[in-house]
């Protein structure tokens, strides 16, 4: 799997299913157009059934339920994380990024547009609030 570079500032959940799909960003906004989703619409950084129901409609499948972040290790082999976690007004906010572990390798897809390298593996900086694990 390869990051997919968001290009709108509230993209990372067109990016992220991009990514998984296997697709390019325009092609998994035009679904998401489709769809309904726009990535003007700050919803796409505070609620899940965007995501969920964009990569239903690529066929991806995924737990049903967000389940908290305890460790990288814990984590399964290919999950959504919620990352930048925060509130506004008292409503919650992430960005989303992609975690994978394939033959051992651990890392993080970011779709950040303004970060040096979109494979991470700085786990330290980030903080994962919880994730949604994606079935293969």
């Amino acid at each position: 799997m390869k990051p997919v570079i968001q290009e709108e500032v509230s993209g990372c959940g067109i990016a992220v299913c991009a990514a998984i799909a296997g697709t390019r960003y325009a092609e998994a906004k035009r679904v998401a157009n489709r769809l309904g989703i726009d990535a003007s619409n700050r919803l796409l950084w505070s609620e899940t059934a965007y995501v969920r129901a964009l990569l239903r409609e690529f066929g991806i499948r995924m737990s049903p339920e967000e389940m908290p972040f305890t460790s990288w290790e814990a984590l399964p082999n290919k999950a959504l994380l919620a990352v930048k976690w925060h509130l506004e007004q008292g409503k919650p906010f992430w960005h989303w990024v992609i975690f994978s572990r394939e033959d051992g390798d651990a890392k993080v897809l970011d779709s950040k547009k303004a970060l040096k390298s979109n494979v991470r593996r700085d786990f330290g900086r980030m903080r994962p609030k919880w994730y949604i694990e994606v079935y293969d």
